[in-house]
């Protein structure tokens, strides 16, 4: 008999009532082998910088990390790639993206982008390098340091659909490891350097992309009164969204309303049949259907009381990354001192446990669709730096000094060790067969 395998590891009912858990230490001789591995990371992190592929056309990269891990990649959602290490059981997956965003670099590095249009920031070069230096430090120190086995995902598509998260999930060659939790960072400069962010719960929102369309009466801009004007209408459905946030969700949720573009018209004296706008709608603890039920609402009556008809296409994209309760207190814990304690880290790295953003990730799909999840947030401001006055995530003169290969190393090293200590039980699927 045919006994279907289920990932390992499931939804766990809150954890809130356990008892706080105990760091677990980092093992010396992973530590060591990891700062050994870290001029080889930066190498490779200028390497991917200077050589970056939009998402769907990442073979050049994995094929980079391939080189510098000394292995042969399993492939894994197309262009991505897994390598495992340690014996067989669940294992504790780790996933680093490939991909760059077609933006053209303003960084002025001495290692910046040779493609035109194509440029790493958002910090993926950081994570994938840093992922690799945990890999082939484990590799050097030995896998049974660890109290489960790694899987490196050296993941696609983050950036663009089809999610390449999503079809990870369902990749057969993934589900074959038996992946029992998966953990992930990213570097965020709203966070100052030598601080790490784990909290529980949600984390990043969900992002739904919205295409509102307003029809009305096109006709001569000199005479407005035989018109139904659907620029004057849209106009007013971008006022009236922003209500939505301020008086229709609940102040202490989260939730973000965003027009980013308006097209409409092709004279300055014509008023058009038609106006367009396009937006991004976020909810992080803030119900997410009714969020897009409420802008449905308000494009609809707003641009019938300017007579004109509204309607909104929604374009689903990413559910909230959730980070899971026992998981994230183990990290935690491992982690070691948080923001204003004076105790100093076993880890080097300072905890943070308040930060939290409107900003979405496919690493959503992984704790979606029923694992056990973390995503740690290592920030990259200069101490005292007042936020926002240096280039965020995305923007073309965004890019983490190299140092900060080490820091993501360090974060994903700890969070390793201690997830490896917090896996369920696990039955085989012999064991599972009547």
């Amino acid at each position: 008999m045919t006994v279907e395998v289920p990932l390992s590891g499931s939804p766990r009912p809150d954890a809130g009532s356990e008892r706080a858990p105990r760091p677990v230490p980092v093992p010396p001789a992973l530590a060591e082998a990891l700062e050994a591995e870290l001029p080889a990371a930066v190498a490779l992190r200028h390497e991917l910088h200077r050589r970056p592929r939009v998402s769907g056309d990442e073979t050049d990269s994995r094929d980079a990390v391939a080189r510098a891990l000394g292995r042969a990649l399993e492939p894994v959602a197309g262009t991505g790639g897994m390598l495992r290490l340690g014996g067989p059981g669940p294992a504790v997956a780790v996933r680093g993206e490939l991909d760059a965003l077609p933006v053209h670099e303003a960084t002025g590095l001495p290692f910046a982008s040779e493609r035109p249009g194509v440029a790493h920031v958002c910090g993926h070069d950081v994570h994938t390098a840093g992922l690799v230096a945990l890999v082939r430090a484990v590799a050097a120190a030995g896998p049974d340091l660890l109290a489960a086995p790694l899987l490196a995902v050296f993941q696609p598509r983050e950036e663009a659909a089809p999610s390449g998260a999503a079809d990870v999930m369902v990749d057969d060659a993934f589900r074959a490891h038996h992946p029992a939790a998966v953990l992930g960072v990213h570097v965020q400069p709203e966070l100052p350097r030598g601080v790490v962010s784990a909290r529980p719960g949600p984390v990043n929102a969900s992002a739904d992309e919205i295409e509102i369309t307003v029809t009305g009466r096109a006709g001569h801009g000199g005479y407005p009164h035989r018109t139904h004007d659907p620029v004057l209408a849209v106009a007013a459905v971008v006022v009236a969204l922003q209500h939505i946030v301020a008086r229709r969700v609940n102040p202490l949720e989260a939730a973000v309303v965003t027009i980013g573009q308006i097209t409409a018209g092709s004279a300055p004296n014509v008023v058009p049949g038609e106006a367009r706008a396009r937006g991004t709608v976020r909810a992080l603890d803030a119900d997410r259907d009714a969020v897009l039920e409420a802008v449905r609402q308000v494009v609809t009556h707003t641009a019938a009381a300017h007579g004109c008809t509204g309607e909104v296409a929604v374009v689903p994209n990413e559910p909230a990354v959730v980070n899971d309760r026992r998981l994230t207190a183990a990290i935690a814990a491992t982690l070691g001192g948080r923001r204003g304690e004076e105790r100093a880290a076993p880890t080097g790295l300072t905890l943070d446990t308040a930060f939290r953003s409107c900003g979405a990730d496919d690493f959503s799909h992984y704790s979606a669709e029923g694992l056990p999840a973390v995503m740690l947030f290592v920030g990259t401001a200069e101490p005292g730096a007042v936020p926002g006055s240096a280039p965020g995530l995305h923007h073309p003169g965004f890019s983490p000094d190299d140092a900060m290969v080490g820091e993501v190393a360090r974060a994903l090293l700890a969070a390793v060790v201690a997830a490896g200590q917090t896996l369920p039980p696990t039955v085989s699927p012999a064991e599972e067969a009547p």
